[in-house]
């Protein structure tokens, strides 16, 4: 295992979150992403619960009042509160194939995007010692005085994630800071995502603010626009 990731598992709460097998948190997730896939407020006020070991995660309500979405790599899903199925999609990964940034998403489009994406959110960087997984520290990176080490990661193909390859920042108290990556099924948009605001949820730090970015191809974020902003309000752990 890399030092810089033994550093990063340690500071966010590794020795803690193995006690616990599922994550619920209240949130607010807007952005010009969604806009532009024509969902702009579906996830405007959700409940989030995931697995903390399995890839299964959904939302609550999803697109509408007494509806909820089920993600799994496999196989997503939209159900109603008391359990009837209402649609679902095998191999979701497959029905983004040929999107472009602009190509409009359906609700099950979207329940896959954001189910696999915010498992990985909740799940960082623990998931990161998982087997599969390769780090490397690469060099660091200045950005507004600031001096990050960074970590590259190649994920294996068993997760379902925006991108194989993606760079994690680190700060001086071994907090993620920023995470690099391009989002392939939405055309291999590269993105720039800030984390901030960490909070302890049981002994965990959690990022509870989240600003994505486009990418410059120097590596600098384009802020004239929030791509995606994740605003997490609790968390419970059990």
């Amino acid at each position: 295992m890399s030092d810089l990731l033994d550093l990063v598992l340690k500071a966010h709460g590794a020795a803690h979150w193995k006690r616990f097998r599922t994550i619920e948190g209240d949130m607010s997730i807007v952005g010009a992403l969604w806009a532009r896939k024509g969902w702009p407020n579906a996830l405007r006020k959700v409940r989030v619960t995931a697995d903390l070991a399995q890839q299964e995660l959904s939302y609550e309500p999803f697109t509408a009042e007494g509806l909820r979405s089920s993600y799994r790599p496999d196989l997503v899903a939209i159900d109603t509160d008391d359990g009837k199925r209402i649609k679902q999609r095998a191999n979701p990964r497959d029905a983004f194939a040929g999107h472009t940034p602009a190509t409009p998403w359906d609700d099950l489009h979207l329940a896959y995007f954001s189910g696999y994406a915010m498992w990985n959110y909740l799940n960082a960087p623990f998931l990161l010692a998982m087997q599969g997984f390769t780090a490397e520290e690469i060099e660091p990176w200045i950005e507004d005085h600031q001096t990050w080490r960074r970590l590259k990661v190649t994920f294996p193909e068993s997760i379902a994630t925006h991108s194989r390859e993606k760079v994690f920042h680190v700060d001086d108290n071994g907090l993620i800071a920023r995470l690099d990556y391009f989002a392939d099924v939405s055309g291999g948009v590269p993105s720039a995502h800030y984390t901030s605001d960490y909070r302890d949820f049981e002994g965990i730090k959690i990022a509870t603010r989240r600003r994505a970015y486009l990418r410059h191809a120097d590596g600098t974020p384009i802020r004239d626009m929030i791509a995606v902003a994740i605003d997490i309000g609790n968390i419970r752990f059990s």
